[in-house]
């Protein structure tokens, strides 16, 4: 094998094995960074072991014995306190390790599922309800800081502080490591549920990852979403975000042109949509509508579902929309869902009607947080350019352009904004 398949098969098991791995190894060493620590050291073992010896069966498994194996010479070593080392001799881990396995028997060893505790475990009520989805998306996401910093708008610095005092607190107060019983979950589904649809929005959106790593992220939060609807079954809002990111993900290759550009939801190709994610989406939705409630998923699903079964773009029911938005608003008031809301009035109800919603929003609080919202500001330009507006939409699109990190979406503003010049 040479060198760069080597290389290739070890990126291509972090990138989607990555959550899975860390994971297991939280679960075995009680410690979140000692997890990080001897992971990274674990691919550093793989990256010159694999091309020479050739990638094993299950490389995850194979990552997840490596990455033990050096949590247990650092302990015996000294490396870490001995009360955290007399844990790990307890467990099975140190069990194994003590009866001198050779390393011909990496492969042999269990991938235990670990990721459904691990997002419990960040979701525990003793921690900021902002901790908890933070350290959630670096651990089990497998995103960067950098990312989760970007996801929640905060300097990367601010983020990285917050991470640590969320592990810290994990491990001083003893946090246990499960799937809490039935009584417990409703002071922290909320949470659960809010990291899954967080998981899968990094995915979805435009990043610095590359199209392969976003796939992961998506593939992820629909395997959770699922895994915890079938384990809450009377949760409504569970069998909503199952349906949501289902309907927003059957879209996927849609999305784009073949230059990459983005194309509008309503002119996109429905030939390219993923129908069977469709049926799959409605049914969670109507599973979620026979439980008692209606929350903020459950709406957005509808919303989603909306557009999914318009049979054309111009078939899209933007009255229909603009009032499940409208529910959506008092549900979860906020400027993000305002300008949505405003976009589909505009469609349902002349663009008039959107801008007036958008307007009370300049002397909002929040206002300072707005002005760097992209996505206001490309709502506003389009909302202009259909009120006849040209010069004021002009200037909304050079700052929506200004705002936007993606290439392909940067493109496509510039494209509006060049015919609205022509």
């Amino acid at each position: 094998m040479t060198t760069d398949s080597g290389r290739a098969a070890l990126e291509q098991t972090v990138r989607e094995e990555a959550g899975l791995v860390l994971a297991a190894l939280v679960a075995s060493c009680g410690d979140f960074d000692l997890a990080e620590e001897v992971f990274q050291e674990a691919t550093l073992i793989a990256l010159e072991r694999w091309p020479r010896e050739g990638v094993p069966d299950r490389p995850a498994a194979w990552l997840i014995t490596a990455a033990r194996r050096r949590a247990i010479d650092r302990l015996r070593h000294g490396s870490m306190r001995a009360g955290k080392s007399a844990a790990l001799r307890e467990s099975e881990l140190a069990q194994r390790a003590a009866r001198g396995e050779q390393d011909a028997d990496l492969e042999e060893a269990p991938v235990p599922d670990e990721r459904l505790r691990l997002i419990f475990t960040c979701c525990h009520p003793a921690l900021a309800p902002e901790a908890r989805v933070a350290l959630t998306l670096r651990t089990l996401g497998g995103l960067s800081t950098a990312a989760v910093a970007r996801a929640f708008l905060v300097p990367e610095p601010t983020m990285a502080k917050r991470l640590e005092r969320a592990k810290h607190k994990i491990r001083d107060a003893q946090i246990p490591y499960r799937v809490p019983p039935p009584e417990e979950w409703e002071v922290r589904l909320a949470s659960v549920l809010a990291v899954i649809y967080l998981i899968f929005n990094e995915g979805y959106s435009a990043t610095g990852a590359s199209a392969q790593e976003r796939a992961a992220l998506c593939a992820e939060a629909i395997r959770l979403a699922r895994i915890v609807a079938a384990l809450a079954p009377g949760a409504g809002e569970a069998h909503a975000l199952c349906a949501l990111v289902l309907l927003h993900h059957a879209r996927r290759e849609a999305r784009t042109g073949a230059d990459g550009v983005p194309v509008p939801l309503d002119e996109q190709e429905r030939a390219r949509w993923r129908h069977g994610e469709i049926r799959d989406g409605i049914a969670s939705l109507e599973r979620a509508a026979r439980c008692a409630g209606r929350g903020p998923y459950q709406v957005q699903a509808a919303i989603a579902a909306a557009h999914a079964t318009a049979p054309t773009g111009s078939a899209t029911p933007w009255r229909l929309i603009a009032a499940l938005y409208a529910e959506l608003e008092a549900l979860l008031p906020s400027p993000v869902v305002r300008v949505n809301r405003a976009v589909a009035e505009g469609r349902a109800s002349g663009a008039l009607a959107g801008l007036a919603l958008l307007a009370p929003l300049e002397s909002d609080p929040r206002a300072p947080q707005l002005a760097s919202y992209q996505p206001y500001h490309a709502a506003r330009a389009d909302l202009l350019v259909r009120a006849g507006r040209s010069s004021e939409a002009r200037e909304a699109y050079v700052r929506a352009i200004a705002l936007t990190r993606d290439e392909a979406e940067r493109r496509f503003l510039e494209q509006r904004c060049a015919e609205l010049s022509s």
